[in-house]
């Protein structure tokens, strides 16, 4: 997997996005020799058509992107892929088709882009199906021996066999719960069934639940000497899923792992970021928010603004500001998360919950300090305490400002529940982890898919 911005891509993820990209311009750049003949040679470098097939290869990632093409965790079915990538084709021409009609000078010449669709739409299905069959060839995909037994086991197997991306096939594990007695013989034997001058694995994942007296050390060595990579369940689960998994995790963790650096010296770009954006997107919003607030007073009575008293940095306590969502008496029988559908939201709220037009307010809490533009979600002191009580490790995510968005809300849904809650600490633990401007920025990107989506709000 390869490193960027602070986050884990498949490699073969990283291929298909280039290979596509060669794709989109080969086609298009075929049409153009093919229609215009010796003409090409000035559309494409005195007419800047190189330059107008690059910003349609920019375009037609950014819409597989928003469609999901480079996610393969959410899509799995081939006839799902292929109605999204004619998707994106389709809205690409429309793209296409209304530029050119508003600025016919982006045209690299007749009929150029309309011919230049065609060979690309039978480029892009055949090339999906080709990139399929191929890395789902074995000589592709490294072997893998999952070390342990039990739920963390079989949770670290679905996870590979559900992830085709990653590359990896579990050969074996023990799917059964066998006492520690047991599994020191029972795991040596397997491994050493591998050791031999070309070990029939590539990995090992170590996902014992208690590795006292019972992980065979001595043929983990070996293994490791003859070049299998060994590696710890933790640390292949966070790369695979950008979250931190509670499951394991202990305060050595933490305390000899990289990252968490949160310095004072680091937090000031991030801040400068933070306080940049906020300005902006108050200056874009402007025109719109008397509508916002007209929309609001017509249609429920009550405030026009909402505020609520949440946990900041290090445990402070701060007002949030939103636009009401809900009836006035919405908490008459005490704090509550929200739910799916929930009845107290007016239906302008609704609207405004899922484009999170609700949240603009809060941009004036990140210019006074109170939050950042990115960080964890910012809870409720009547919920927080509890939470401390119940998930280890809950008080981390007070390390740094709460934002509006967050690497929890691009990746996960709304949290209303424990089990939820749980899940999206791991995200923000993901996220303070491996903190930076690069990382951030990347959140920024991902939350306009998200708007545009609607995901995670309710």
């Amino acid at each position: 997997m390869i490193r960027l911005f602070n986050v884990y891509y498949p490699t073969r993820t990283l291929m298909l996005l280039l290979c596509e990209a060669l794709l989109v311009a080969s086609s298009f750049l075929l049409a153009t020799v093919f229609l215009l003949g010796q003409d090409a040679y000035i559309a494409l470098f005195y007419e800047n058509g190189l330059f107008k097939i690059t910003g349609i290869a920019a375009l037609t990632l950014l819409l597989s992107y928003y469609f999901d093409l480079y996610e393969p965790q959410r899509i799995s079915a081939r006839w799902e892929i292929s109605f999204r990538l004619l998707l994106v084709l389709s809205v690409l021409s429309f793209f296409l088709a209304g530029i050119v009609f508003f600025f016919p000078e982006i045209n690299i010449g007749p009929y150029v882009l309309v011919v230049g669709i065609t060979i690309l739409t039978i480029a892009l299905v055949l090339w999906r199906r080709f990139f399929e069959w191929i890395i789902g060839l074995s000589v592709f995909r490294e072997r893998v021996y999952v070390l342990g037994s039990g739920e963390r086991a079989r949770n670290v197997v679905e996870i590979l066999r559900t992830r085709h991306d990653a590359g990896m096939q579990v050969i074996d594990f023990v799917d059964e719960d066998i006492s520690p007695e047991e599994q020191l013989a029972r795991f040596a034997t397997d491994l050493r069934s591998f050791c031999k001058p070309k070990p029939g694995i590539d990995r090992v994942v170590v996902a014992m639940e208690d590795r006292r007296g019972s992980m065979p050390v001595r043929e983990l060595l070996d293994l490791r000497l003859s070049g299998v990579v060994i590696e710890n369940a933790g640390s292949l689960i966070e790369r695979l899923s950008g979250k931190l998994p509670l499951e394991g995790l202990n305060p050595s963790n933490l305390i000899f792992t990289e990252g968490f650096n949160v310095k004072a010296s680091q937090q000031i770009p991030r801040r400068l970021v933070s306080i940049i954006v906020s300005f902006l997107g108050l200056a874009l919003c402007l025109p719109f928010i008397p509508f916002i607030i007209l929309a609001v007073r017509l249609t429920s009575p009550g405030p026009i603004f909402f505020r609520q008293t949440r946990i900041g940095l290090r445990g402070r306590h701060f007002s949030v500001l939103k636009f009401r969502t809900m009836r006035q008496d919405a908490e008459a029988k005490g704090a509550v998360w929200a739910t799916k559908n929930d009845p107290r939201v007016t239906p302008i709220g609704r609207f405004m919950r899922k484009t999170r037009l609700d949240e603009i307010p809060q941009l004036w809490n990140v210019l006074r300090g109170e939050m950042g533009f990115v960080g964890p979600r910012p809870e409720r002191p009547e919920f927080v305490q509890w939470l401390t009580d119940e998930i280890p490790y809950y008080d981390l995510r007070h390390m740094i400002r709460p934002g509006i968005t967050g690497w929890a809300q691009v990746r996960y849904q709304y949290g209303a529940s424990l089990e939820e809650t749980k899940q999206k600490l791991e995200y923000d633990l993901y996220y303070v982890k491996h903190l930076s401007i690069g990382l951030d920025l990347l959140i920024m990107f991902e939350t306009i898919k998200t708007i545009l989506l609607r995901r995670g709000a309710q």
